[in-house]
Protein backbone atom coordinates (compact mmCIF):
# COMPACT_ATOMS: atom_id res chain seq x y z
CA UNK A 1 0.00 0.00 0.00
CA UNK A 2 1.30 3.43 -0.95
CA UNK A 3 2.27 5.78 1.84
CA UNK A 4 1.90 9.55 1.98
CA UNK A 5 5.12 11.28 2.97
CA UNK A 6 6.07 14.91 3.46
CA UNK A 7 9.68 15.99 2.90
CA UNK A 8 10.97 19.45 3.73
CA UNK A 9 14.02 20.77 1.91
CA UNK A 10 12.86 18.67 -1.02
CA UNK A 11 14.20 20.85 -3.82
CA UNK A 12 17.86 19.89 -3.51
CA UNK A 13 20.41 17.70 -1.79
CA UNK A 14 19.32 14.95 0.60
CA UNK A 15 15.72 16.12 0.61
CA UNK A 16 15.44 15.88 -3.16
CA UNK A 17 17.15 12.48 -3.24
CA UNK A 18 14.83 11.17 -0.52
CA UNK A 19 11.69 12.48 -2.19
CA UNK A 20 12.77 10.95 -5.50
CA UNK A 21 13.48 7.56 -3.93
CA UNK A 22 10.16 7.46 -2.08
CA UNK A 23 8.31 8.32 -5.29
CA UNK A 24 10.13 5.55 -7.18
CA UNK A 25 9.01 3.14 -4.49
CA UNK A 26 5.41 4.10 -5.13
CA UNK A 27 4.78 6.56 -2.29
CA UNK A 28 2.95 9.85 -2.62
CA UNK A 29 5.37 12.62 -1.69
CA UNK A 30 4.49 16.16 -0.72
CA UNK A 31 7.55 18.30 -1.36
CA UNK A 32 8.07 21.39 0.78
CA UNK A 33 10.75 24.02 0.33
CA UNK A 34 11.39 27.73 0.59
CA UNK A 35 10.66 28.68 -3.01
CA UNK A 36 9.54 25.51 -4.80
CA UNK A 37 7.47 22.38 -4.37
CA UNK A 38 3.92 21.50 -3.37
CA UNK A 39 4.29 23.67 -0.27
CA UNK A 40 6.33 26.86 -0.19
CA UNK A 41 7.14 27.90 3.35
CA UNK A 42 9.89 29.78 5.17
CA UNK A 43 10.67 27.62 8.20
CA UNK A 44 12.68 30.39 9.83
CA UNK A 45 9.43 32.19 10.69
CA UNK A 46 6.36 31.37 12.76
CA UNK A 47 4.17 32.26 9.79
CA UNK A 48 6.03 29.90 7.47
CA UNK A 49 5.84 27.05 9.96
CA UNK A 50 2.10 27.55 10.38
CA UNK A 51 1.72 27.68 6.59
CA UNK A 52 3.53 24.35 6.24
CA UNK A 53 1.17 22.64 8.67
CA UNK A 54 -1.97 24.21 7.23
CA UNK A 55 -1.08 23.36 3.64
CA UNK A 56 -0.08 19.83 4.60
CA UNK A 57 -3.44 19.35 6.26
CA UNK A 58 -5.25 20.63 3.18
CA UNK A 59 -3.25 18.51 0.74
CA UNK A 60 -3.51 15.28 2.72
CA UNK A 61 -6.97 15.47 4.21
CA UNK A 62 -5.37 15.49 7.63
CA UNK A 63 -3.30 12.31 7.45
CA UNK A 64 0.38 11.55 6.87
CA UNK A 65 2.34 8.32 7.10
CA UNK A 66 5.85 9.79 7.24
CA UNK A 67 7.60 13.11 7.76
CA UNK A 68 11.21 13.85 6.82
CA UNK A 69 12.43 17.17 8.24
CA UNK A 70 15.37 17.81 5.94
CA UNK A 71 15.31 21.58 5.44
CA UNK A 72 18.48 23.21 6.71
CA UNK A 73 21.05 25.95 6.18
CA UNK A 74 24.68 26.39 7.19
CA UNK A 75 25.28 30.12 7.54
CA UNK A 76 27.36 31.90 10.19
CA UNK A 77 24.12 33.54 11.22
CA UNK A 78 21.20 33.16 13.64
CA UNK A 79 19.08 32.04 10.66
CA UNK A 80 20.82 28.67 10.96
CA UNK A 81 19.45 27.87 14.40
CA UNK A 82 16.02 29.23 13.45
CA UNK A 83 15.73 26.83 10.52
CA UNK A 84 17.77 23.84 11.66
CA UNK A 85 16.36 23.54 15.15
CA UNK A 86 13.18 25.55 15.59
CA UNK A 87 11.98 24.97 12.03
CA UNK A 88 12.54 21.23 12.39
CA UNK A 89 10.84 21.03 15.79
CA UNK A 90 7.88 23.04 14.50
CA UNK A 91 7.63 20.74 11.48
CA UNK A 92 7.62 17.55 13.55
CA UNK A 93 5.40 18.81 16.35
CA UNK A 94 3.05 20.57 13.97
CA UNK A 95 2.59 17.52 11.75
CA UNK A 96 2.39 15.02 14.61
CA UNK A 97 -1.45 15.10 14.65
CA UNK A 98 -1.43 14.20 10.95
CA UNK A 99 0.95 11.33 11.67
CA UNK A 100 -1.35 10.12 14.45
CA UNK A 101 -4.06 9.75 11.81
CA UNK A 102 -1.74 7.89 9.42
CA UNK A 103 -0.82 4.27 8.92
CA UNK A 104 2.34 3.02 10.68
CA UNK A 105 3.57 6.61 11.06
CA UNK A 106 7.28 7.45 11.20
CA UNK A 107 9.39 10.61 11.43
CA UNK A 108 13.02 11.49 10.72
CA UNK A 109 15.00 14.69 11.02
CA UNK A 110 18.30 15.22 9.21
CA UNK A 111 21.05 16.20 11.63
CA UNK A 112 24.80 16.15 11.02
CA UNK A 113 28.06 14.66 12.23
CA UNK A 114 28.86 18.29 13.09
CA UNK A 115 26.78 17.70 16.20
CA UNK A 116 29.85 16.06 17.76
CA UNK A 117 32.01 19.13 17.11
CA UNK A 118 32.38 21.97 19.64
CA UNK A 119 29.16 23.86 20.28
CA UNK A 120 28.00 27.03 22.00
CA UNK A 121 26.33 25.92 25.27
CA UNK A 122 24.11 29.01 25.38
CA UNK A 123 22.66 28.29 21.93
CA UNK A 124 22.04 24.63 22.73
CA UNK A 125 20.50 25.32 26.14
CA UNK A 126 18.15 27.98 24.78
CA UNK A 127 17.13 25.76 21.87
CA UNK A 128 16.34 22.82 24.14
CA UNK A 129 14.38 25.14 26.41
CA UNK A 130 12.29 26.16 23.39
CA UNK A 131 13.38 29.79 23.78
CA UNK A 132 13.93 30.97 20.22
CA UNK A 133 14.54 34.58 21.21
CA UNK A 134 17.37 33.57 23.55
CA UNK A 135 18.82 31.11 21.03
CA UNK A 136 18.90 33.78 18.33
CA UNK A 137 20.54 36.23 20.73
CA UNK A 138 23.15 33.62 21.68
CA UNK A 139 23.83 32.87 18.02
CA UNK A 140 24.31 36.56 17.23
CA UNK A 141 26.65 36.88 20.19
CA UNK A 142 28.71 33.94 18.90
CA UNK A 143 28.97 35.59 15.48
CA UNK A 144 29.95 38.93 17.04
CA UNK A 145 32.83 37.37 18.95
CA UNK A 146 34.12 35.58 15.85
CA UNK A 147 32.67 32.14 16.62
CA UNK A 148 30.00 31.98 13.96
CA UNK A 149 31.17 28.49 13.03
CA UNK A 150 29.63 27.23 16.28
CA UNK A 151 26.10 28.15 15.23
CA UNK A 152 25.69 25.25 12.79
CA UNK A 153 27.13 22.58 15.07
CA UNK A 154 25.02 23.93 17.95
CA UNK A 155 21.84 23.77 15.87
CA UNK A 156 22.54 20.16 14.92
CA UNK A 157 23.52 19.14 18.46
CA UNK A 158 20.32 20.70 19.78
CA UNK A 159 18.01 18.96 17.31
CA UNK A 160 19.77 15.64 17.95
CA UNK A 161 19.28 16.00 21.68
CA UNK A 162 15.66 17.04 21.14
CA UNK A 163 15.05 13.85 19.18
CA UNK A 164 16.54 11.77 22.02
CA UNK A 165 14.27 13.48 24.53
CA UNK A 166 11.07 13.60 22.50
CA UNK A 167 11.21 10.13 20.94
CA UNK A 168 10.49 8.29 24.18
CA UNK A 169 7.61 10.49 25.33
CA UNK A 170 3.90 9.71 25.21
CA UNK A 171 3.53 12.01 22.20
CA UNK A 172 5.87 9.87 20.11
CA UNK A 173 6.74 6.40 21.43
CA UNK A 174 3.52 6.32 23.46
CA UNK A 175 1.59 7.03 20.27
CA UNK A 176 3.50 4.35 18.36
CA UNK A 177 5.53 6.78 16.21
CA UNK A 178 9.27 6.11 15.83
CA UNK A 179 11.25 9.36 15.74
CA UNK A 180 14.91 9.34 14.72
CA UNK A 181 17.68 11.52 13.32
CA UNK A 182 20.15 10.77 10.55
CA UNK A 183 23.58 12.36 10.88
CA UNK A 184 25.42 12.51 7.54
CA UNK A 185 29.07 13.41 7.17
CA UNK A 186 30.13 15.61 4.26
CA UNK A 187 27.57 15.26 1.48
CA UNK A 188 28.26 16.80 -1.92
CA UNK A 189 25.36 19.19 -2.42
CA UNK A 190 24.95 22.77 -3.69
CA UNK A 191 25.54 23.78 -0.06
CA UNK A 192 28.94 22.10 0.25
CA UNK A 193 30.22 22.23 -3.34
CA UNK A 194 31.84 25.71 -3.02
CA UNK A 195 33.76 24.53 0.06
CA UNK A 196 34.97 21.35 -1.61
CA UNK A 197 35.95 23.13 -4.82
CA UNK A 198 38.39 25.36 -2.93
CA UNK A 199 41.60 23.36 -2.25
CA UNK A 200 42.42 25.06 1.06
CA UNK A 201 38.90 24.81 2.41
CA UNK A 202 38.63 21.20 1.26
CA UNK A 203 41.64 20.28 3.42
CA UNK A 204 39.99 21.88 6.45
CA UNK A 205 36.71 20.06 5.75
CA UNK A 206 38.46 16.72 5.45
CA UNK A 207 40.36 17.27 8.69
CA UNK A 208 37.21 18.16 10.62
CA UNK A 209 35.12 15.36 9.08
CA UNK A 210 37.41 12.43 8.20
CA UNK A 211 35.48 9.80 6.21
CA UNK A 212 37.62 6.66 5.77
CA UNK A 213 34.81 4.65 4.14
CA UNK A 214 34.37 5.84 0.53
CA UNK A 215 35.00 9.53 1.30
CA UNK A 216 32.42 12.25 0.70
CA UNK A 217 28.86 11.07 0.19
CA UNK A 218 26.25 11.72 -2.43
CA UNK A 219 22.67 12.52 -1.37
CA UNK A 220 21.53 9.29 -2.99
CA UNK A 221 23.60 7.36 -0.43
CA UNK A 222 21.75 8.91 2.51
CA UNK A 223 18.22 8.59 1.12
CA UNK A 224 17.87 4.77 1.54
CA UNK A 225 18.57 5.03 5.26
CA UNK A 226 15.89 7.69 5.66
CA UNK A 227 13.51 5.62 3.57
CA UNK A 228 14.00 2.60 5.84
CA UNK A 229 13.62 4.59 9.05
CA UNK A 230 10.29 5.93 7.75
CA UNK A 231 9.12 2.55 6.47
CA UNK A 232 6.70 0.06 8.02
CA UNK A 233 9.66 -2.26 8.59
CA UNK A 234 11.04 0.03 11.28
CA UNK A 235 9.08 -1.00 14.36
CA UNK A 236 11.69 -0.67 17.13
CA UNK A 237 14.35 1.89 16.17
CA UNK A 238 13.53 5.19 17.85
CA UNK A 239 15.36 7.98 19.63
CA UNK A 240 18.50 7.22 17.65
CA UNK A 241 20.97 9.50 15.88
CA UNK A 242 22.14 7.24 13.09
CA UNK A 243 25.48 8.35 11.68
CA UNK A 244 25.81 7.91 7.91
CA UNK A 245 29.23 9.50 7.81
CA UNK A 246 31.76 7.08 6.35
CA UNK A 247 33.19 6.49 9.82
CA UNK A 248 33.72 10.13 10.82
CA UNK A 249 32.05 9.81 14.22
CA UNK A 250 34.11 6.72 15.04
CA UNK A 251 37.32 8.56 14.09
CA UNK A 252 36.39 11.72 16.01
CA UNK A 253 35.01 10.15 19.19
CA UNK A 254 36.38 6.64 19.12
CA UNK A 255 34.74 4.44 21.74
CA UNK A 256 34.21 7.24 24.25
CA UNK A 257 30.43 7.27 23.76
CA UNK A 258 30.30 3.84 25.40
Amino acid sequence: MSRTCLVTGASSGIGHATASLLRRRGDTVIAADLADGDIRADLSTAEGRAELVARARDLTGGRLDAVVACAGVAHFDALTVKVNHFGAVATLDGLRPLLAAGSDPRAVVVGSVDSVHPTDPAIVAAALAGDETAAVAAARAAVDRGEGHLVYSSSKAAISRWVRRAAVTDDWAGAGVPLNAVAPGVVVTPLTRPLLDDPETRVLVERSVPMPLHGHARPEQIAPLIAWLTSRENTLVTGQVVFADGGADAVLRGDTTW
